[in-house]
């Protein structure tokens, strides 16, 4: 059974940071991209980031410069440090890990920025 189990969310003013972690059972975790997406009220799911199997990270254009992915394959992992958070960036986010056509979530954490 796939399980994938986020933590780290929370409620920050604008400026600040937050680290997201991800720990993910039941796949071959070093085979799989991991990563990072969010949903805000009234709008649908986007991509954020993505720590690739065999390549480079990917990032939303928007988030480029303020959010870092990175993969932990010896404990199945994955994280997101997000800094110089925005109102914007208010969102439920997911965790998602994806190879082919099969894809799992987890259930989601709550990231709360005030202005």
């Amino acid at each position: 059974q796939v399980q994938l189990v986020e933590s780290g969310g929370g409620l920050v003013q604008a400026g600040g940071s937050l680290r997201l972690s991800c720990v993910i059972s039941g796949i071959r975790f070093s085979t799989y991209n991991v990563g990072w997406y969010r949903q805000a009220p009234g709008k649908q799911r986007e991509f954020v980031a993505a720590a690739i199997a065999e390549g480079s990270p990917k990032y939303l254009d928007s988030v480029k410069g303020r959010f870092t992915v990175s993969r932990d394959n010896a404990k199945n992992m994955v994280h997101l440090q997000m800094t110089n958070l925005k109102p914007d960036d208010t969102a439920v986010y997911f965790c998602n890990a994806g190879r082919h056509i099969e894809v799992h979530w987890g259930q989601g954490t709550q990231v709360t920025v005030s202005s």
